[in-house]
C-alpha cells in the first residue's frame, strides 16, 4: 500500500516512490544506519536549539545572532555545543524508540484506515498523525531526562537568566545528573514530563499530518511541472530522485513551521519548568518551584503574552531545517534499509 500517493489522479500519471512500511525494512541496518545519520544531523542543528533555549529562559528578548556571536567570542565554537554529548547519548536510544513506534503505528493504522474505506490520502494523513502522536509519547520516556540535563548545561552562564542566583553550576552532564537526582530524586529528571507530552505529542501529530497533506498538495499542484516526462510512456511522468527529495524537503519545511507556531507557547513553558524551576525547590523556605500557572503568569508579567513566543525565530528555523534534513535523511535511510529495492514506484 502506498500511503504517500495523491488522492486524485490527474490527466498525467505521476509515478512517485511508494512508502516503505515496517515489514519491508531490514531492522538491524535501519537502526545502525539511523544512529549514525541522525547523530550527524543532530550535531549540525544543535547550535540553533541551544540559542532558542537560552532565549526562552532570559528576562529580556535579545538578538539571537548577537547572542551567538557573544557566546562564541567568550567560549569559542564549543560554547554552541554545551550539553551536546549528553544530548547525543540520550538521542540515540530515544530516536530508535521513536522510529519503531512511528513505523509500527503508521503501518497498522494505515492498513486499518484503508480497510475502513478511507481514501489513500486520508489514510495517509490519519496514519501519520497517530504515528507521530504515539512515537512522541514513547520517546519522551527517554527524551525528558535528556532534555532536563542538557538544557541546564545549555543555559549555564547565560546573561539575564531568570532566577540565576539559585542555579547550580555543572561540570558536565554526569555532574548535572548527580546534582539533580540528589536534590529532587529521580522525579527531578522528569520535571516537565506532563508539559513535554502536551508539547511534543500534538506537535508531532500536527507535523506528520501536515507533512502528509503538504506532500499531497505539492505533488498535485506543481509536481507534474517539475518532473521529467518519459516520452516512451506517453502521459506517464516519473520524477527523478532530486525532484522527490525537493518535494519532501519543501513539505517538511512547511510542516515544521506550522508545528513550531502552534506549539511555541507550550515549548517555552516546558523549557522554563525544566531549566529554572527545579532549582527553586531547594530555596531557603523549602517551597517547591512555581506551577505551570505561575510560570505562565511570570512570563506574561515579564513581557506580555508575546513572551510565550520568545525564541520563535530560532525555533522556526531549527524546526524547519530539522524537518527538512530529518525527513530527507529518514526517507533515504528507509530506502537504504529496505529488504527489496524493487517496486519502489507507484502511480498517483
Amino acid at each position: 500500500m502506498n500511503l504517500g500517493a495523491s488522492e486524485e489522479e490527474s490527466a498525467q500519471e505521476i509515478h512517485i516512490p511508494a512508502d516503505i512500511n515496517w515489514e519491508m525494512l531490514d531492522k538491524s541496518k535501519f537502526f545502525v544506519l539511523g544512529a549514525a545519520l541522525f547523530s550527524g544531523v543532530s550535531g549540525a542543528l544543535y547550535p540553533a536549539v541551544l540559542m532558542k533555549t537560552r532565549q526562552q529562559v532570559c528576562h529580556s528578548q535579545g538578538s539571537c545572532i548577537k547572542g551567538a556571536f557573544t557566546l562564541v567570542g567568550h567560549e569559542g565554537l564549543k560554547g554552541l555545543y554545551r550539553g551536546f554529548g549528553t544530548s547525543l547519548m540520550g538521542t540515540i536510544p530515544a530516536r530508535a524508540l521513536y522510529m519503531t513506534a512511528l513505523e509500527v503505528t503508521k503501518s497498522n493504522v494505515g492498513s486499518a484506515a484503508v480497510g475502513l474505506g478511507f481514501t489513500e490520502a486520508k489514510a495517509s494523513a490519519a496514519a501519520n498523525a497517530v504515528g507521530g502522536l504515539t512515537a512522541a509519547m514513547a520517546a519522551q520516556l527517554v527524551w525528558t531526562p535528556v532534555d532536563v540535563v542538557s538544557q541546564r548545561l545549555m543555559v549555564q552562564g547565560s546573561n539575564g537568566l531568570v532566577n540565576s542566583s539559585r542555579c547550580c553550576n555543572y561540570v558536565n552532564g554526569f555532574d548535572a545528573f548527580r546534582k539533580i537526582v540528589r536534590a529532587d530524586g529521580v522525579k527531578g529528571l522528569y520535571r516537565g514530563f506532563g508539559i513535554s507530552i502536551l508539547t511534543y505529542a500534538p506537535s508531532n501529530a500536527v507535523w506528520w499530518a501536515s507533512y502528509s497533506v503538504a506532500q499531497s498538495m505539492v505533488w498535485g499542484g506543481i509536481g507534474c511541472y517539475v518532473c521529467k516526462k518519459d516520452q516512451e510512456n506517453g502521459n506517464t511522468v516519473k520524477p527523478d530522485s532530486k525532484t522527490v527529495m525537493a518535494v519532501q524537503g519543501v513539505s517538511a519545511a512547511i510542516a515544521g513551521s506550522v508545528s513550531a507556531l502552534i506549539t511555541m507557547p507550550l515549548d517555552t513553558i516546558k523549557t522554563r519548568l525544566q531549566v529554572l524551576d527545579g532549582e527553586d525547590s531547594n530555596n531557603s523556605n523549602g517551597k517547591r518551584g512555581p506551577s505551570i500557572g505561575q510560570t505562565v503568569r511570570n512570563l506574561v508579567r515579564e513581557g506580555g503574552w508575546t513572551a510565550c513566543y520568545r525564541g520563535l525565530g530560532p525555533r522556526c528555523a531549527s524546526m524547519s531545517m530539522s524537518a527538512t534534513t530529518m525527513i530527507t535523511t529518514y526517507e533515504f535511510l528507509k530506502r537504504l534499509s529496505a529488504k527489496n529495492h524493487d517496486g519502489f514506484y507507484s502511480k498517483s
